[in-house]
């Protein structure tokens, strides 16, 4: 019997910035209903790599499948289409100021499904809660809550559609300790409640571990090393050990200018 197909399948992608060459060939499974985390140091190309699969950038070369469907090379509507399964945090939150909280989780709902503000406010109640936000929060700006509870809000309107797919964009940066594991632990439980597939990028190691199934590691352009999480001290691959410890001295030599 064949294994399952992957819900996020990725060969020889290729993308390029005039002569700057960033992804120089990459190959990933994400299997459904896991979550992997691509690590990689900053200006590697893990951003780029998550918005060739968004549709935001066009890949130069190479295939991207979902569910088994070539999205490469498809029409405005096909993509639109296909993004209907996808649900994003973005790194800085992304939310709208000029919304109160409430509509900036129920946004998906009301632009992208066509759902009536009466009918989608609930289902932003319901999301919140998800998330520990009560629903006097419900009525704020984004302006007048903290950094972690903006993150909150950013992962409610995230899983508001109830997507597919999810993808977290360093889903912790700009958070202290504490607050990044309750973020982390709140991405891990909404994530199995839905039985979504998630894709993230991040270089937080203490995210890695408490989010990933699978780990992979973006290094020159390539998936360099690829496997469970658990088997990530033991990936017996000197980038990823140098990364992981965050040790100066490796095979990672960082470009400093005096």
């Amino acid at each position: 019997m064949s294994p399952p197909a992957p819900k996020i399948r990725i060969r020889g992608l290729r993308k390029a910035f005039g002569p700057k060459l960033v992804l120089d060939g990459i190959d990933l499974d994400v299997p459904d209903g896991q979550s992997l985390v691509v690590i990689g140091g900053s200006g590697t190309g893990k951003s780029v790599l998550i918005k060739c699969v968004l549709g935001i950038h066009t890949p130069d070369s190479g295939s991207i499948e979902i569910d088994g469907e070539e999205v490469t090379g498809l029409s405005a509507a096909e993509r639109e289409r296909v993004n209907r399964k996808f649900g994003m945090l973005f790194q800085g939150g992304a939310l709208f100021d000029s919304l109160p909280v409430w509509e900036n989780v129920a946004f998906g709902l009301i632009e992208g499904k066509g759902m009536r503000r009466e009918a989608a406010k609930p289902r932003a109640l319901v999301k919140l809660a998800q998330v520990g936000l009560t629903t006097e929060v419900a009525e704020l700006s984004p302006s007048e809550l903290s950094g972690g509870m903006q993150k909150r809000v950013a992962l409610a309107r995230a899983i508001a559609t109830e997507p597919e797919i999810i993808f977290f964009d360093e889903p912790t940066t700009g958070l202290d300790p504490i607050m990044a594991d309750v973020i982390n632990g709140l991405i891990r439980k909404c994530v199995r409640e839905l039985g979504a597939t998630a894709l993230s990028i991040t270089h937080d190691m203490a995210s890695v571990r408490k989010i990933a199934d699978h780990v992979a590691m973006l290094y020159g352009g390539r998936i360099i090393w690829s496997g469970p999480v658990a088997r990530l001290d033991e990936s017996g691959n000197a980038h990823v050990d140098q990364f992981i410890h965050g040790r100066a001295e490796g095979p990672i030599q960082m470009q400093v200018r005096n």
